[in-house]
């Protein structure tokens, strides 16, 4: 993959709304482990049909949320697919001039949460099949702070930077052909204020 853009911060209501759709968000997550896939392998691992698999990928690719990837077999008629950025973010402050914005980036927030949520649980379900060095390494922490605005987002960057490190890690020993005893690794934070 060509070094891309890291992070496109996605500011308009129809590329929210593109990726908010239950399908779409599942795909584009899985597309972004597997880095490039076809509609045939992502139909499998969703249980969808292929024709709606490749609908919903065309409605990413024209919000520029992904895009086509160089063939990876002799087969023409696949039609390959990769992320077109190295992550996405969506910010409250770019959707909060106007209700209708501010309900649509509520209804993605709820929906990117609830498919987080039901990752972890799928591992709390599944944890007994886990060895036990990645039972034991897997983390469910809660910390409650006290600290203003600033602080709150200096310790996202915080976090934000450690957590790039090890994905950069991770992808060069993949890179390099270091595979054994890696798997796909999930970490969610929230940060937000609470009153009691």
């Amino acid at each position: 993959m060509t070094e891309k853009e890291r992070d496109r911060r996605i500011k308009d209501v129809g590329t929210l709304k593109a990726l908010a759709h239950p399908l779409r968000a599942q795909l584009y997550r899985l597309l972004t482990i597997a880095r490039t896939a076809t509609a045939s392998q992502l139909a499998d691992q969703v249980d969808e049909a292929v024709s709606l698999v490749s609908y919903h990928l065309r409605k990413l690719a024209e919000h520029g949320l992904i895009e086509e990837a160089q063939a990876r077999s002799e087969d023409g008629r696949e039609r390959w697919w990769q992320p077109a950025t190295e992550g996405i973010s969506i910010r409250d402050e770019d959707f909060r001039d106007a209700p209708e914005k501010a309900a649509a980036h509520t209804a993605a927030s709820r929906l990117f949460f609830e498919q987080r949520a039901d990752m972890f649980r799928r591992y709390l379900d599944e944890r007994a099949h886990w060895s036990d060095a990645w039972t034991t390494a897997s983390e469910s922490a809660e910390w409650l702070l006290r600290l203003t605005p600033d602080e709150l987002a200096a310790l996202a960057r915080e976090m934000y930077a450690v957590v790039r490190r090890y994905e950069e890690r991770g992808r060069e020993a993949v890179e390099a052909g270091d595979t054994e005893g890696r798997e796909h690794v999930a970490v969610h934070t929230y940060g937000f204020p609470f009153r009691v």
